[in-house]
């Protein structure tokens, strides 16, 4: 049946990363999540009603809180799909993190007023009924959550989408949770005891931690966020199948939006090769990358010699030297002016959590160097990597 629906709407063998195949996902898992919460919300919100508990009242609300973002989800599979324009001209992929953060902030505030609920009910009891009624709507939710689960987990191994995966995690919480609330109600039943109010804690507090979550994952790639490193090793990969690229630095990628991004980097080639014939391999890798990515790639040409001996013994020197400063520092962009005073011009990457200065890492670099290659001055470009490359 899941797979019945899903190629209903997305034709077999076609590429996820197209944003266009996205957006059909996106949309019917929207969809299908709009139509069973929103009969989940209002069926439960009748058995609370009919049993006058307060948990049943907030796993309603829960349930409606995710239709919500269901809604929100198929509006911005819907937007994020326009085509770029003047004002955005990388698209507007990112709405789909704005759209989120503001769900999450109201999913917070509501379980904040149900736990202020609960906690009234505690010191202020009413009494719970049970019935035939509110029982099979209990158990008809837990198992439509769990297909419902089973459905968005589907979806989210095909898009390799981490907000998909998520609402199907969601899902299989809310079936857990509403098994707790239908314990209660037979534990309430059988010995009269009311947990009512407590499990409403429980259920909001439940409703707090998934917008916690949700903020979570909106805000860091709104505020720019580490690539996955799985991500990082496939661009490794594709970049090594070209034979002139030697090797790449200061890879850069930034997300606008799932499904759009921007790649760009410095690849280095021989400086005794050709330069037309190395302009063509750098197009030919930025075409594989827009390809396989659906990205923007931009490369940096940087020639490197490497048939100088004076060239290459210093490179090795100075490799030796860095590392002394960071296992994973790294030289590039060597040039050896002859002269007078001969002079090494050159950059290092080094990585964020190094604790020292860039300008102290330039005058240990340079100290060090005077004392093996006394008759070199040297001038020192210090970065930072992004990510190990």
């Amino acid at each position: 049946m899941i797979n019945f629906l899903i190629y209903k709407f997305i034709p077999r063998n076609t590429n996820s990363n197209d944003p266009l195949v996205r957006m059909r996902l996106g949309m019917l898992s929207g969809i299908v999540g709009i139509i069973c919460n929103l009969l989940l919300s209002i069926s439960k919100f009748f058995a609370g009603m009919l049993t006058s508990s307060i948990a049943i009242m907030a796993d309603a609300f829960n349930n409606l809180s995710d239709a919500i973002s269901s809604i929100v989800t198929l509006i911005c599979f819907k937007t994020s799909n326009n085509p770029a324009d003047k004002d955005h001209p990388f698209g507007y992929g990112r709405i789909e993190y704005i759209s989120g953060f503001i769900v999450s902030i109201a999913i917070i505030f509501m379980g904040i007023e149900f736990i202020k609920s609960s906690i009234e009910n505690i010191f202020s009891p009413e009494s719970v009924t049970s019935g035939i009624i509110p029982i099979i709507i209990l158990i008809s939710s837990m198992i439509i959550k769990l297909c419902l689960g089973a459905f968005n987990k589907k979806i989210g191994s095909i898009m390799e989408s981490t907000a998909v995966k998520a609402t199907a995690f969601d899902s299989l919480g809310d079936a857990i949770i509403t098994l707790t609330i239908l314990i209660g109600m037979i534990i309430t039943y059988f010995t009269g005891v009311s947990i009512d109010a407590y499990l409403g804690i429980g259920v909001a507090a439940f409703i707090i931690y998934t917008g916690i979550k949700m903020l979570k994952e909106t805000i860091n790639p709104l505020l720019g966020s580490s690539p996955a490193p799985e991500l990082i090793k496939e661009i490794k990969e594709t970049v090594n199948m070209f034979p002139n690229i030697l090797g790449i630095h200061e890879l850069a990628v930034h997300n606008y939006g799932p499904g759009r991004s921007s790649i760009s980097f410095h690849a280095e080639v021989s400086a005794n090769k050709n330069i037309m014939d190395l302009h063509d391999s750098i197009d030919e890798l930025e075409k594989k990358l827009e390809s396989k990515f659906k990205c923007q790639a931009i490369i940096h040409m940087d020639p490197v010699v490497t048939d100088d001996k004076i060239v290459n013994d210093m490179r090795d020197k100075l490799s030796t030297l860095v590392k002394l400063i960071h296992k994973d520092a790294k030289v590039y962009d060597l040039r050896v002016v002859p002269g007078n005073s001969p002079t090494l011009i050159f950059q290092i990457s080094v990585p964020y959590n190094i604790d020292k200065k860039d300008s102290e890492i330039s005058k240990s670099i340079a100290l060090s160097l005077k004392k093996i290659e006394p008759g070199y001055e040297c001038i020192i470009e210090v970065n930072k990597d992004y990510f190990e490359v």
